[in-house]
């Protein structure tokens, strides 16, 4: 049957899906497709308080999800997140690494610590996680990890220069480490979503500032964070995306095709 196959093809029964930045709005819609698909969820965030509200909301809809909190500029912080997961669920299938920041400026005005900042979330904190969990996936025989790039991986972006540079940080790492570890079954791909008005790009749409994005936006509008569960899913799907690795998907309303 149609709905049967498909079912297997995007089912995420029996896996544990662990997702820093959980707590966010971004992070919080991949939380739900990945539960819906059938998996266990591990919301990871900054705080014990945005860990558990995610986590209720997810529960009440019937899925089996827990959380810990981690602090994505320290390694030992990570390494604490894998031990957890592993003695709360005894495996980890799936990471999706969609914790970010983002600090807006001129460029002549951008601070050091801005840029310190927002690297050290944006970009350290991918690298470190993918390598904290490509290890333990090396010794389970595989996994699937996911980084949440951007359109400004591929495109310059007006006065937010440091999280354009980690975002394309971002998509090159995710390129890296896919070759890395394509023969040890461990598949690495990243979801470049467009404009969507999640927490660290809020204060930055003034006007002037949506009227230019939606100029550049073939579809008119901005994304709706449940938007990125398709692109999700097929990326973390061990049979709808067995031979995907490496790449990336835009989920932008056609940005990026109007620049390229």
């Amino acid at each position: 049957m149609p709905a049967e196959y498909l079912a297997r093809l995007f089912g995420l029964s029996g896996q544990t899906a662990v997702v820093i930045g959980g707590a966010g709005v971004l992070g919080g819609a991949l939380c739900r497709g990945l539960v819906w698909a059938g998996a266990r969820v591990i919301v990871a965030d900054l705080t014990e308080e945005g860990c558990k509200a995610r986590v209720d909301e997810l529960v009440k809809g019937g899925a089996e999800a827990d959380f810990c909190t981690v602090d994505v500029t320290s390694r030992s912080s990570i390494e604490n997140l894998l031990g957890v997961t592993l003695k709360k669920t005894g495996q980890v299938d799936v990471l999706v690494n969609s914790a970010g920041v983002n600090a807006g400026s001129s460029f002549l005005d951008a601070s050091e610590e801005d840029w310190d900042r927002v690297l050290a979330i944006n970009l350290k904190a991918v690298f470190q996680a993918c390598q904290v969990f490509a290890r333990y996936m090396v010794t389970a025989g595989g996994g699937a990890i996911v980084n949440i790039g951007s359109v400004t991986s591929h495109l310059p972006l007006s006065r937010v220069f440091a999280y354009s540079a980690s975002k394309a940080g971002v998509l090159n790492l995710t390129r890296n480490v896919a070759q890395e570890f394509a023969d040890r079954g461990i598949r690495v791909n990243a979801i470049c979503p467009g404009f969507f008005p999640a927490e660290q790009n809020r204060r930055l749409l003034d006007q002037e500032r949506i009227d230019s994005i939606m100029s550049g936006t073939p579809m008119q509008r901005f994304g709706e964070p449940e938007e990125l569960i398709g692109a999700l899913l097929l990326l973390v799907s061990p049979t709808a995306g067995s031979f995907v690795t490496g790449t990336h998907v835009n989920v932008d309303g056609g940005f990026t095709a109007a620049w390229f």
